[in-house]
């Protein structure tokens, strides 16, 4: 009986014989349909995970343990406090933190040049080195080396890159990681606290707290996950990781608010 096209695809093999598989597409076609294109926004993606991240438990975790005060006022206050306070100290450290990996790749860049200057014997056996844990021969690397030595910037970011592994950070990364992360604690802690600001019962608005924080937590932790392993398994249990952490941050934050609230005398008296 014969098959059409349209109904299987073959492959010669070796001997001539036809096989089952599909044949391997162009790599181009290939792209096309896997979606294969690479993010340059690595860094601005995790500065939003940590700070979406870190704004929903964190104030959650506060807000959950000061409603155990029984006051929706302070509850808010309190939350607030923390929220800016939070997104401060989360854009700072950021900005800090970029300003610093910015000076060490400048650092070692200088450090580099001048063993290319002053070193390059050496600094050439260096990239015969790392073409070694290749397994490409001295012979096939040597045309590389020659090139690079008369070209000092390409081989001191040749070595940047290979040696030291070190990727250069953009001149406005650091204000860029300071405002996303800052505003993206912002947004994620405003999450929890969203409840006390529509209800006077502080129990109430607790509850309705908890449920919207875990619909949240879910969501994120799935979409975290999705976005950065592209896998449906890994995705739900990052939701569930991402829920089970900001629970447990919430209880323990409630538990010892409880527990210093029924030991203090004063706030025992002032709420009876």
């Amino acid at each position: 009986m014969a098959v059409s096209a349209e109904t299987a695809t073959v492959s010669p093999t070796i001997t001539g014989r036809a096989t089952s598989e599909p044949p391997i597409r162009p790599c181009a076609d290939s792209a096309s349909v896997h979606g294969q294109t690479h993010s340059d926004h690595g860094d601005v993606m995790r500065d939003m995970i940590i700070g979406f991240s870190d704004g929903v438990t964190v104030p959650f975790a506060l807000t959950a343990g000061l409603s155990s005060l029984g006051s929706t006022h302070l509850v808010i206050v309190g939350g607030l406090a923390e929220l800016f306070s939070g997104a401060i100290s989360m854009g700072l450290g950021a900005y800090l933190a970029a300003v610093t990996e910015r000076q060490h790749y400048l650092s070692e860049e200088a450090r580099e040049r001048q063993q290319v200057v002053f070193c390059s014997e050496f600094e050439r056996e260096k990239i015969y080195n790392i073409t070694s844990r290749y397994s490409i021969s001295r012979s096939a690397t040597r045309p590389v080396v020659d090139e690079l030595s008369h070209r000092v910037d390409d081989w001191i970011r040749f070595m940047m890159d290979f040696e030291l592994k070190l990727k250069k950070p953009a001149v406005s990364r650091a204000w860029i990681s300071a405002v996303t992360m800052g505003f993206s604690y912002l947004l994620g802690g405003l999450v929890p606290m969203i409840p006390y600001f529509a209800m006077s019962n502080a129990v109430h608005a607790l509850y309705a707290s908890i449920g919207i924080t875990i619909v949240i937590l879910l969501a994120f932790g799935y979409t975290k996950s999705w976005v950065t392993l592209k896998k449906r398994r890994s995705a739900l249990l990052g939701a569930v990781q991402t829920l089970i952490i900001g629970s447990l941050a919430a209880a323990a934050s409630y538990g010892i608010v409880r527990g210093v609230d029924s030991r203090n005398p004063v706030i025992a008296t002032s709420r009876m």
